[in-house]
């Protein structure tokens, strides 16, 4: 099975045109995806807000260019719009695998004085994979301020840890009703992925796959896995370096032990100018 993560800038090519069609066209062109992980989605924001957007729905855009794909959407930023609207930024999972629960985790937000910042989350959705259920958590770190950015990585690392804890009590929890108190049971198996603001050598790299001491394995980046000692590619920056910045490496996919027994394959497409990162594929066997 293969999942694709790629931060799409609300749809906003290189060329600076807003596209949700060609998003769709280069996830089809790139694989034949079973889960495909969406960062920067957007609805109600038209530009100025999101240059270049006409502030159309891209959740739902997205979802109906996909057809046979669940959609689970989660929104980190809900704000008033204009005659009773909302304004929703966010993430976006779509899954033509048998979606079976799904989570949406909002991410801490302390506060940094006079740096800018805005709401995240790490949306989950537990999948009827061929080799059994999977934890798909896709998320969007913080990049302003580092004070959020490590606070993200550590409830990361504390939804990943409380899940498996959950995995290892093996038991379906329910009310007598078997109503909204009912929980599935979890499995172990487990992909992070996303856009983590964070650079492939820093220490909050390290620190995502840093062991636990409760018994949780650790987390692996699956790159290190599959190509260990090689230089990590660059996914941010190709195709428009920011001033001050260089070519950057902050899409990630981290597994736990159970998938990481099942990686095959990573690939990155560093061609496509859809977006100012680039889409990432990782395949399971």
């Amino acid at each position: 099975m293969k999942i694709l993560t790629w931060n799409v800038q609300w749809c906003r090519g290189i060329d600076g045109r807003v596209d949700p069609a060609r998003i769709v066209a280069e996830v089809k062109r790139l694989a034949d995806a079973d889960v495909v992980c969406l960062q920067e989605v957007g609805d109600n924001y038209a530009d100025p807000r999101l240059p270049g957007s006409d502030g159309s729905d891209q959740f739902r855009a997205l979802a109906a260019l996909m057809p046979g794909y669940a959609a689970v959407e989660g929104v980190a930023t809900d704000q008033p719009g204009e005659r009773g609207t909302r304004r929703r930024f966010g993430n976006l999972i779509l899954s033509r695998l048998p979606v079976k629960q799904v989570y949406r985790w909002l991410l801490p937000l302390p506060c940094e004085p006079g740096v800018a910042g805005m709401p995240r989350i790490a949306v989950e959705a537990v999948l009827a994979a061929p080799f059994g259920d999977l934890r798909v958590i896709t998320t969007h770190l913080e990049w302003y301020s580092i004070v959020q950015r490590r606070a993200h990585v550590e409830e990361l690392r504390r939804i990943y840890s409380d899940g498996h804890a959950h995995a290892r009590d093996g038991r379906v929890i329910m009310g007598a009703d078997k109503g909204p108190f009912e929980t599935l049971v979890r499995p172990k198996a487990t992909v992070i992925c996303g856009d983590f603001n964070l650079e492939y050598a820093s220490d909050l790299h390290a620190r995502m796959v840093a062991p636990f001491g409760d018994g949780t394995p650790a987390l692996a980046d699956a790159w290190d896995v599959l190509n260990p000692g090689q230089p990590y590619p660059a996914t941010f920056c190709i195709h428009n370096v920011m001033p001050g910045y260089g070519q950057l490496h902050c899409d990630f996919f981290f597994v736990d032990p159970e998938v990481r027994a099942r990686l095959a394959g990573w690939q990155i497409d560093q061609q496509t100018q859809a977006s100012d990162h680039q889409p990432v594929i990782l395949t399971l066997r």
